[in-house]
């Protein structure tokens, strides 16, 4: 294992820097010998989780693992610029092809950047980048927001969801900025962004319904498409569904059943936003989740607090607790890639029609 330098300090009274440091040796441990990271040992592999928990690697002093981590996604990449969904060992799972899966890797490539100024390696993984956002944007539609996913035979869906098109406008923007620093012009990349990004703000009604998953209720903000009083409005109308008080988020606003990764990631949204108390008493809700051995249980099931899945750990997991980490402590170079600092200042372009023209 690599031996570079470790940025985190941990965040006081809430998790140790050595509690940090053995969720990442544990999370690196997961990692085989073709640069792969799977959910757990002997689990699938799928690109977008893959990048978050290399990003992990990288502010936790594994560089070497990351960037083989990045060489492993760069060899699986396929001509038209995408990525199947699942990976299980040297083979393929699930041969759908999911556009914000798909855009991550500017995301994750980009944060590697900024944490370690490498641009030498961020310059070697530039095409795979380029060609990964040209197959993304393949698939923008009319009003902006971008279709989820192409399925096993190449068939395109005909609808966007509001997740995956957030997560893809803040990968758009990583890419931006990762050209403007390798000197390349990528114009119709912010058009697109600007698309994107106001769909998400303005354009509920443009997606999928799918309000029940926690996901849809923080990820507008977390991707920066929504800010400031919007943002703290969005937070506040969702809360009460979305967040059991002490426990955490809800994956699903159906079921009292708590996600330590989704309850990392708005963590990130609400200090993305400022929210930094509450921030900070959310993230204390991960300890419920964390084992001895520095891994996180997925979910935990109330009222009967039993893991769901049955013991599961997952990578991704203990990837989003220390990229929230990072986040609150500003303790890497990178830790302000989720507060949006670290980005161009995005476009705001609605369509021909857009009824929001009229109140301009």
């Amino acid at each position: 294992m690599s031996a570079s330098t470790n940025f985190m300090s941990g965040v006081p009274g809430l998790l140790s820097a050595s509690e940090l440091a053995l969720t990442a040796s544990q999370l690196a441990s997961l990692q085989v010998s073709s640069g792969q990271i799977p959910w757990f040992r002997g689990g699938h592999c799928d690109p977008w989780n893959h990048v978050e928990a290399a990003m992990a690697l990288t502010i936790t002093g594994y560089r070497d693992e990351a960037r083989s981590a990045y060489r492993w996604l760069a060899s699986k990449q396929l001509g038209d610029g995408s990525w199947f969904n699942y990976y299980l060992g040297g083979g393929v799972k699930d041969t759908r092809l999911d556009t914000n899966v798909c855009a991550y890797i500017a995301t994750g490539i980009y944060h590697y950047l900024l944490a370690t100024d490498d641009i030498d390696f961020a310059q070697s993984m530039w095409s795979h980048v380029e060609r990964a956002t040209e197959f993304v944007l393949r698939w923008q539609l009319s009003d902006g927001t971008i279709r989820w996913s192409l399925d096993s035979v190449g068939r395109p869906e005909t609808y966007a969801l509001l997740t995956g098109s957030s997560s893809i406008f803040h990968s758009l923007r990583c890419a931006v900025a990762l050209a403007q620093r390798l000197g390349f012009e990528k114009p119709s990349w912010e058009f697109a962004a600007g698309r994107l990004g106001h769909a998400v703000a303005h354009h509920p009604g443009a997606f999928a319904p799918k309000n029940e998953f926690a996901m849809d209720w923080y990820y507008p903000i977390f991707s920066g498409a929504l800010a400031g009083v919007a943002g703290e409005r969005r937070i506040n109308d969702g809360w009460e569904r979305h967040v059991m008080e002490g426990f955490g988020v809800r994956c699903v606003s159906t079921n009292d059943w708590v996600t330590a990764a989704e309850t990392a990631e708005c963590v990130l949204a609400l200090e993305g936003l400022g929210l930094t108390n509450l921030a900070l008493d959310l993230f204390s809700c991960t300890r419920r989740h964390r084992r001895e051995d520095g891994a996180y249980w997925t979910g935990i099931s109330y009222p009967e607090q039993v893991t769901f899945p049955d013991r599961e750990t997952t990578s991704y997991t203990s990837a989003a607790v220390i990229l929230a980490a990072d986040a609150l402590t500003s303790s890497s170079p990178a830790s302000g890639l989720f507060r949006h600092g670290e980005l161009p200042v995005p476009l705001d372009l609605f369509e021909p029609g857009c009824p929001l023209t009229l109140l301009r």
